[in-house]
């Protein structure tokens, strides 16, 4: 407002100046021209104006100036602030890390115990030499112990096989029953080809060449009497009944007889169906008519590979030849296989022998 009254003032003054101008001039003076008003105006208006004032823009830019100027004092107080106490926190925990490292310092000092085993001193080159060709010697002396020990097993187990070996050829020939076999053809057994049944042909395998004996792969029933049982090596009848008649060494209380086949799992054709199943047994008399039964019994082929029947020979007889008669097998539809056929008993003098009897059948 106040700048709006010093505008109109100026304005009004050159106003008031030419009045007073005029009013001064004395009568008969000549008038000055319009262009020479103008100019004194001008000139009057220089003279009376006041001296300049500072611009509104110029104090903006000072405060502009000192709030930046605050602004970056007061951040480089707060940075300064910020540091001291990082520095301090670094400081703090500096120092419990001290602490803690000393106080574990002595906890491995006092609760570990030394090691014992420390090198004391530095061995020389020569002296390393020395130890090494000390424990050399010592580990060629425990080689040679060794040795030694190694070879003493060996024999110690050679030895041992050697006794096993013995013991099992020993019951070997004791015989698996351990009971004499007078059913043995080493002791003088045979077959009585006339009372036993005959060998089984099969007409699908005779050949021209097969006429001839050595290429006849047949068994005869003497292969009964022999202590040879391997798959195939038996005698074989034709269908499932059958008999063959052993003639004993003598005259022979017959107690026993075993019958052995071999098991199913070593069997070429996959079972044992060929054996033997219910058969009976007699015992002949001198006369070789008489026939005197000793039992009926049943081969299990599931059970045992040998099997022992006792018989029912009381009261005791002594029988010159015993028939084993064979009633059905298991199962196979063409023929039957005896692999070993054992007697056993007591063998007899001759008149005790003459003067057994048995009761016929």
């Amino acid at each position: 407002m106040g700048w709006k009254l010093s505008a109109e003032a100026c304005a009004s003054e050159p106003q008031r100046a030419d009045r007073l101008w005029r009013g001064n001039q004395p009568a008969g003076s000549p008038v000055a021209s319009e262009e020479q008003l103008d100019l004194l105006s001008t000139l009057d208006l220089r003279q009376e104006m006041p001296p300049p004032r500072v611009s509104k823009n110029f104090l903006s830019l000072l405060l502009q100036v000192l709030s930046v100027l605050l602004s970056l004092v007061g951040d480089a107080l707060v940075i300064v602030y910020r540091e001291v106490c990082s520095i301090r926190f670094l400081l703090t925990a500096v120092s419990l890390l001290s602490l803690f490292l000393a106080a574990l310092w002595w906890g491995l000092l006092y609760l570990v115990p030394p090691l014992e085993n420390e090198p004391k001193e530095m061995l020389t080159l020569s002296e390393y030499h020395e130890r090494v060709r000390s424990q050399g010697q010592q580990l060629q002396q425990l080689q040679a112990e060794l040795d030694k020990l190694h070879k003493e097993v060996s024999s110690v187990r050679a030895a041992n096989s050697e006794r096993v070996a013995k013991i099992v050829f020993q019951r070997l020939n004791e015989d698996f029953v351990r009971k004499p076999d007078y059913a043995l053809s080493s002791v003088g057994a045979s077959i009585d080809l006339e009372k036993t049944s005959h060998d089984y042909e099969d007409a699908n395998t005779v050949y021209f060449w097969n006429r001839f004996s050595f290429w006849n792969y047949a068994r005869p029933p003497t292969v009964i009497l022999e202590p040879d049982v391997f798959p195939g090596n038996c005698w074989a009848f034709e269908g499932d009944q059958g008999q063959v008649v052993i003639r004993l060494p003598g005259r022979v209380q017959l107690s026993d007889v075993t019958l052995q086949h071999p098991p199913p799992s070593v069997a070429h054709t996959g079972g044992a169906n060929s054996a033997p199943r219910d058969f009976a047994v007699y015992g002949l008399q001198v006369d070789d008519e008489t026939e005197v039964f000793l039992g009926k019994f049943t081969f299990d082929v599931e059970k045992s590979e040998i099997q022992t029947f006792h018989l029912q020979n009381d009261p005791p007889a002594a029988f010159p030849k015993v028939k084993i008669q064979i009633l059905s097998n298991w199962g196979h539809p063409r023929f039957t296989c005896l692999y070993r056929v054992r007697a056993h008993g007591m063998r007899t003098s001759e008149g005790a022998g003459d003067s057994a009897t048995g009761e016929p059948h």
